[in-house]
């Protein structure tokens, strides 16, 4: 039976693999040799040259969030917009709130 795909990112070059889940096996990226980050198996990358989006999914992998998959869906809200991705930050900050938990969550 095949192993479930999951998929990594790399920043810098900004692309995405799906390969399987290995805990103690370090990716490395085939175009620059950079370590891959795992995201999880519901991240849909944006286009490569979408840099504003890229520079918003930089703030969430930096901040330890990932994409994985529930029971019940996705992986729920995730910030769009480096805009949303600031109010979330500042509001982590008035509150004292962990930054990663701040990020995955909707504003009142």
């Amino acid at each position: 039976m095949a192993h479930a795909k999951t998929s990594y990112v790399c920043l810098p070059c900004r692309a995405s693999y799906k390969q399987p889940y290995d805990r103690e096996r370090q990716r490395s990226c085939p175009r620059c040799s950079g370590s891959l980050t795992h995201v999880g198996s519901a991240f849909a990358a944006p286009r490569r040259r979408d840099t504003a989006a890229w520079r918003t999914l930089s703030v969430l992998v930096n901040a330890g969030v990932g994409f994985h998959k529930s029971c019940c869906g996705g992986p729920g809200y995730r910030p769009r917009t480096l805009r949303e991705a600031r109010e979330r930050m500042a509001y982590a900050r008035r509150t004292g709130e962990p930054v990663a938990k701040a990020l995955v969550r909707r504003l009142p």
